[in-house]
């Protein structure tokens, strides 16, 4: 086992540990909780294993391409598969089925009896989303498209939300509106540009081998031990939702990263960042949580941000903005013109090597995570939050 492999396990035996912890005051999750643990093992083991027979098949197909980041070296001139975020996603889809089919077979209690519908709309969010990914891979979809088509794969998730739609105001906004605000459908159209903003963020931060993927794996464990804190809420049944949904993808994210990290043997593509993104929004709507899924995701917040003038036009946009690659000290170098976080932690430190930057960035993530939790569970929170 590599020493690579080892530094990704801290976020995921982390929240394994909290989760033997947590569940000792809710014992009637034992049983469902320790066959999803199953699942996702048996998940985690399948993506592996299926990986290097469709990177095969990818690169017949003509899906592959080649590393940017490594230009004028041997390894540049190799041709890497791409679109191996397909196996993430059929093998994750078969999981949530699966466990589907067994949750709802046996007789459960009804506190933590998560509606069916909702179920079934989240699969049919994540599922339309990572056919989305593939098509842009196979097709390269104008942006347009990557804005209007995420739009169209929320309204299962809005049809089916059956939360509220209010906001809980801070001083001094409540002395004029009231402590509680009705927004009715305005909230549900913050919910559909919550989703197009997840299913578009991971993929603008991105091109450093093992980024897209690590950022999504550290986020998707941030967001079970929140899940976890909020079982004992009135929305616990919602929580355990998310918790449903999410092991079996850390499981098979983490199979990914073990082929996508750095030198990459596979690269992810749109379809992975498409998928995990709206497996997020999917999360945090139906699991009544979307105002604090934003805070795990601050690191793609102020890449979004700082990325709009790009992205909307004002300045020159390249196709692929990544940073320079300097042959000969072997290291990447920020382009100030190219306006994202990746370029803009180089022009901070300094030359890294790929390697380097993408540890940095997931530490950063790391942090900023921390950072997340540190404001949900603040005395400020009750100010914002009605749990």
């Amino acid at each position: 086992m590599s020493a690579n492999f080892i530094l990704a396990l801290i976020p995921v035996s982390f929240a394994a540990s909290y989760t033997v912890w947590t569940l000792k005051d809710h014992p009637t999750l034992w049983e469902p909780i320790a066959a999803l643990s199953i699942v996702s093992f048996g998940a985690f083991f399948i993506t592996d294993r299926l990986i290097p027979p469709v990177k095969i098949l990818t690169l017949k197909a003509g899906l592959g391409g080649h590393d940017i980041n490594k230009k004028g070296t041997p390894e540049g001139e190799k041709k890497v598969p791409e679109s191996l975020g397909i196996v993430v996603g059929v093998v994750h889809m078969v999981c949530v089925i699966l466990f589907q089919v067994y949750y709802y077979t046996a007789e459960r209690s009804g506190r933590w009896m998560v509606a069916l519908g909702e179920y079934n709309a989240a699969l049919a969010a994540t599922v339309f989303m990572m056919f989305l990914g593939f098509a842009d891979d196979v097709l390269d979809l104008a942006w347009r498209y990557k804005l209007v088509l995420p739009t169209i794969a929320s309204l299962p998730l809005l049809v089916s939300y059956a939360g509220s739609t209010t906001v809980i105001l801070p001083n001094p906004f409540a002395a004029v509106f009231g402590r509680v605000l009705e927004l009715g459908v305005l909230y549900k159209l913050y919910m559909c540009l919550l989703s197009v903003f997840c299913s578009n963020s991971i993929n603008i931060l991105a091109g450093l081998n093992g980024l897209e993927v690590g950022q999504s794996y550290v986020i998707a464990c941030a967001v079970i031990v929140h899940n976890l804190n909020q079982l004992s809420s009135e929305s616990g049944h919602a929580h355990l939702f998310s918790i449903f949904f999410l092991l079996p993808f850390i499981a098979t994210s983490l199979a990914l990263l073990k082929h996508n990290w750095f030198p990459s043997r596979v690269f992810v593509g749109d379809t992975y960042c498409y998928f995990a993104g709206m497996t997020f929004a999917v999360v945090g709507v139906l699991g009544h949580f979307s105002k604090t899924l934003l805070l795990f995701f601050i690191p793609q917040l102020i890449n979004f941000i700082y990325s709009l003038p790009q992205l909307f036009g004002f300045v020159p946009c390249p196709r692929h903005r990544l940073p320079k690659y300097n042959t000969q000290t072997q290291l990447l170098e920020g382009i100030p013109s190219n306006l994202n976080l990746v370029n803009l932690a180089l022009l901070i430190t300094g030359p890294l090597s790929e390697r380097s930057l993408c540890l940095l960035l997931l530490v950063f993530q790391v942090l900023c995570c921390s950072l997340a939790f540190a404001i949900r569970y603040s005395p400020v929170a009750e100010l914002f939050y009605e749990d």
